[in-house]
């Protein structure tokens, strides 16, 4: 089983500790696009327009400002440095040595600035979203495209792909329908179904908490990931085609909070 997560919008900076090590992220075949990224974003945060050019306000000029010199920062696990909503659900630090191991083996973090990583590469805290377009780059999602699509194809092999992205991200790569279910978060409010973003992202980051902290074996299909689902929420699956993949519906009760959740 292979579980795509976005990154953390904000993350948790290392505050001590060695700077990074580009040659020992996984997927060692994105090193040269990572290279570019990595130069174009530092010469983007130090222009004077930086947050117009970066999208962001200026609470975050700090941010910003160390994005221009990413090499030298401290570095720290992925699984310390991406934060909020969904990795608060998600619970890594909470997790038995077994179930950590599980989800270094399982989760894969598609971004904007390294293409992709796992949880326990060491990267800096930085500020860059896909949605962003680089000098010579272009639209980020649209420049990774071709290297995630080499690197993750081998990575997920046959598995069952859990994809968990938000749409900005899932723009980065398109694994095969056949096999990839999409996770779908709605509430339900007076009869109509809405998308509520915070929800979405806690319950995405529960989904994948409770797929690695399960026992027994992951699931293989996407009939079998709607029965665990159905364990712990109220869970449809909508049958992919030869070139859409499935769609696992998670349907939140109106009013619900994180502290009546199931899971």
């Amino acid at each position: 089983m292979l579980i795509l997560l976005p990154p953390s919008e904000g993350k948790t900076a290392a505050p001590t500790g060695t700077a990074m090590n580009l040659t020992e992220l996984a997927f060692p075949g994105l090193l040269e696009p990572r290279l570019k990224v990595l130069e174009a974003l530092s010469e983007v945060s130090a222009h004077p327009e930086a947050l117009d050019k970066l999208g962001v306000g200026a609470s975050l000029v700090a941010e910003i400002a160390r994005n221009t010199r990413l090499k030298e920062e401290p570095a720290a696990p992925a699984s310390s440095i991406y934060s909020g909503v969904l990795y608060d659900a998600l619970g890594y630090s909470r997790m038995t040595p077994l179930q950590r191991r599980r989800a270094e083996e399982s989760i894969v973090v598609i971004s904007a600035l390294w293409g992709a990583v796992r949880l326990t590469d060491r990267i800096p805290a930085y500020r860059l979203s896909m949605s962003v377009g680089l000098p010579k780059l272009g639209r980020l999602a649209a420049f990774w495209k071709p290297h995630l699509n080499e690197s993750l194809s081998a990575a997920a092999g046959e598995q069952l792909i859990v994809d968990c992205r938000s749409s900005t991200y899932s723009a980065a790569w398109t694994p095969p329908a056949e096999r990839t279910v999409e996770v779908n978060v709605f509430q339900e409010r007076q009869g109509k179904r809405t998308v509520v973003s915070h929800f979405a992202k806690h319950t995405r980051g529960e989904l994948a908490g409770l797929l690695l902290r399960r026992r027994g074996a992951a699931p293989t299909n996407p009939q079998q990931l709607l029965k665990v689902a159905q364990q712990h929420f109220t869970a449809e699956l909508v049958p992919g085609t030869a070139k859409r993949p499935s769609s696992l519906n998670l349907v939140l009760e109106k009013g619900i909070s994180f502290a009546k959740s199931k899971v």
